[in-house]
């Protein structure tokens, strides 16, 4: 075949083609390839034909071959990207990528037009594959192609847009160079939009302030950001919200923190991050029960702040709402998830104080959870303090051993950590080894003098002390009363000195006065409760023990405060309110079904109240729960006396006098 014969032949083949002939455009070809098995062309128009045909592997194999022989011809690779955009072919993105970058490079001193459309196919591959780097840099070369090419302000800020689109969900997972090139579009974009101030410029710069937010490393960045966008747009608060956050969850009060807080409330009164600031700092300043009341309301408007939850727990454990820290230990580890740098240090902070407030309620399931929480906490096991928590929280548990174990490495490692002696004192009282216990809380207090438990503990030991020279108990008083000034809001520590004024002192007024502080800290106090009422009884002033009675009744839940409701009903019975007594004795009653001293009270309203049958009944329950109650079977006796029933009288008159031979009231019934 000569020369002229295999141009022919490629024409044929050619024509063929656009005819849609592709089974003859091949056997003009092969005939080609028999003389020149070399021929670019022919290699590139089998291609063509055998991917019309549905055969991609001959038509991969033929371009491929094609680029062999002439690596920078554009024909072969324009068709190997033809051929691998089909729909039908599988796994080749990666194949795809090559190839469009081979074209960028064919095309980049030619068809600038055709480059821009290869590039944005690029792009668009790379970003179905969720390679944000590569799309950054790629769509970065179209900017710089566009900038070379002289290209409008506008359009360059249309594209710096678009880059940000694309890159929006990398901040996922992130790493640091796509990050640096996502915020440089942000900044470019901001840098050539055409109305400033405007509308689209404020979302831009909103976007581009939560952009930095998720970035931990940009803090001087963001601070800068909300500092110029401020200056731009001083009514809007949002920036300073989000500095404020920022200031939140960094965990650091600065004067510009502070500053920051009271700028945001002073604009917008209701913004969440601005009372959260403010429940903050009260925090710090110790006004515990204000924190926590900003704390909450803060949160109601903006939950996804776990330092915040965190504060609020820590302000509601100082004041000893135990339950309410254990649920705002909980919120700021959901709000946490799984997190990493920054977070998880406040993810352990979490965690320890949840442990620490379940030692605080000192029960064996609290102690269990609080084992369980020091086991999340990374890097634990080698931070004494948190090997003193699990200490206690074995002695909770009543596994002695192992507190022990913990107690004395902890003596021997760490001899001067006041934590240390103090659970070694916590084990010494709960074994009743007073002595003990006495060397050990002095010890923990010469090193940290001013932790109210330390002082309530030996305040305890000394007043179970066994030997004479402790009988006064002035030592006990002592450590009370410092117990108390360290900690206000410790209602044992005032109930224990409301022990001593009634019991030691013989002071009922002052010690009424503890009981009742006692009790207004911790309304799940009863014994406080109960002798605040008692001694306010025995005082002649009935007007303060109703006012904590009625308080207490009005905040039960049905079936709980059964001594509240008993110390009423009691009230009533003896100043002739029957039906009132009725009332609160029925509710003691459903908080202590089997009360059979409350069931025969409850007989004796009934019964002054006029309700007889009734009456009978409650007597009966009440000697049913306790057979020994001769009282209420007397009173069961007069009764059917009364409703006419005699020989049912007669008989639980004898049943009285069986036990009891000489029971006048019986004899007379």
């Amino acid at each position: 075949m000569s020369n002229k014969e295999v141009k022919a032949a490629l024409k044929s083949a050619r024509d063929a083609i656009k005819n849609k002939q592709y089974k003859e455009a091949l056997k003009h070809c092969k005939a080609v390839l028999k003389q020149e098995k070399n021929n670019y062309n022919a290699w590139v128009f089998i291609g063509l034909a055998a991917a019309e045909l549905e055969q991609p592997d001959q038509a991969k194999g033929a371009y491929k071959k094609a680029i062999e022989l002439e690596p920078n011809q554009l024909l072969a690779w324009q068709g190997l990207a033809n051929l691998y955009e089909k729909p039908n072919q599988a796994d080749v993105k990666g194949d795809l990528a090559d190839v469009y970058q081979k074209l960028l490079e064919l095309y980049e001193s030619g068809d600038k037009q055709k480059w821009c459309d290869v590039c944005n196919k690029l792009v668009e591959l790379y970003h179905q594959e969720k390679k944000y780097l590569e799309v950054a840099e790629t769509w970065q070369k179209l900017i710089r192609m566009k900038q070379e090419e002289g290209a409008e302000k506008a359009e360059l800020h249309q594209l710096w847009k678009k880059m940000i689109q694309l890159l929006k969900d990398s901040t996922k997972n992130q790493d640091n160079k796509t990050g640096q090139l996502l915020l440089t579009a942000f900044e470019h974009a901001l840098h050539s939009a055409d109305t400033v101030p405007g509308e689209d410029h404020q979302n831009l710069y909103k976007e581009f302030i939560q952009c930095l937010s998720k970035f931990p490393h940009e803090v001087a960045r963001l601070e800068k950001a909300c500092d110029d966008m401020m200056a731009l747009y001083p009514t809007m608060t949002y920036p300073l919200e989000v500095l404020c956050l920022h200031f939140v969850q960094s965990g650091t009060l600065s004067e510009k923190a502070l500053h920051c807080f009271s700028k945001l409330l002073e604009m917008d009164a209701s913004s969440g991050p601005g009372i959260i600031g403010f429940g903050i700092k009260c925090l710090k300043e110790n006004k515990y029960k204000e924190a926590v009341k900003s704390l909450t309301e803060g949160l109601q408007k903006t939950n996804q702040c776990p330092a915040a939850w965190y504060y609020l727990a820590e302000a509601q454990m100082k004041i000893h709402e135990h339950r309410n820290a254990i649920l705002s230990c909980n919120e700021a580890l959901e709000a946490l998830g799984t997190p990493e740098g920054p977070n998880l240090r406040w993810k352990n902070l979490a965690f320890q104080l949840k442990a620490e407030t379940l030692i605080k309620i000192a029960d064996a399931d609290a102690a269990e959870e609080a084992i369980k929480a020091l086991e999340q906490i990374v890097d634990g096991s080698s931070d004494p303090v948190i090997s003193s928590l699990r200490g206690q929280a074995y002695l909770n548990k009543g596994l002695m051993d192992q507190a022990s174990k913990v107690s004395q490495e902890l003596l021997l490692s760490h001899p001067d950590m006041a934590e240390a002696h103090a659970l070694e004192g916590f084990i010494h009282y709960s074994q009743k080894n007073y002595d003990q216990a006495e060397k050990s809380f002095l010890n923990a207090i010469e090193r940290k003098a001013g932790t109210a438990e330390y002082h309530q503990y030996l305040g305890l030991t000394y007043w179970f002390m066994g030997d004479e020279t402790r009988k006064d108990k002035g030592k006990a008083l002592t450590q009370f009363l410092k117990a108390a000034k360290l900690d206000s809001y410790l209602g044992s520590a005032f109930c224990y000195l409301g022990n001593y004024y009634r019991d030691i002192a013989g002071d009922k007024s002052r010690a009424r006065g503890c009981y009742k502080k006692a009790f207004e800290l911790d309304e799940t106090d009863e014994e406080s409760g109960t002798a605040a009422v008692n001694l306010s009884v025995e005082l002649g002033d009935m007007e303060t023990a109703l006012s904590i009675l009625n308080e207490v009744t009005e905040k039960a839940r049905p079936g709980t405060a059964k001594w509240a409701w008993l110390h009423r009903g009691l009230y009533y019975l003896r100043t002739g309110q029957p039906s009132q007594a009725v009332a609160d004795l029925q509710a003691a009653l459903r908080a202590d079904p089997k009360d059979s001293n409350c069931w025969e009270s409850l007989g004796e309203a009934y019964f002054n109240r006029g309700s007889y049958s009734t009456a009978l009944k409650s007597f009966r329950k009440a000697s049913e729960l306790n057979p020994g109650l001769v009282y209420s079977i007397y009173r069961a006796a007069a009764l059917e006396q009364i409703l006419g029933k005699y020989e049912n009288a007669i008989a639980t008159y004898q049943q009285i006098l069986k036990k009891t031979e000489n029971y006048v009231p019986a004899l007379k019934g």
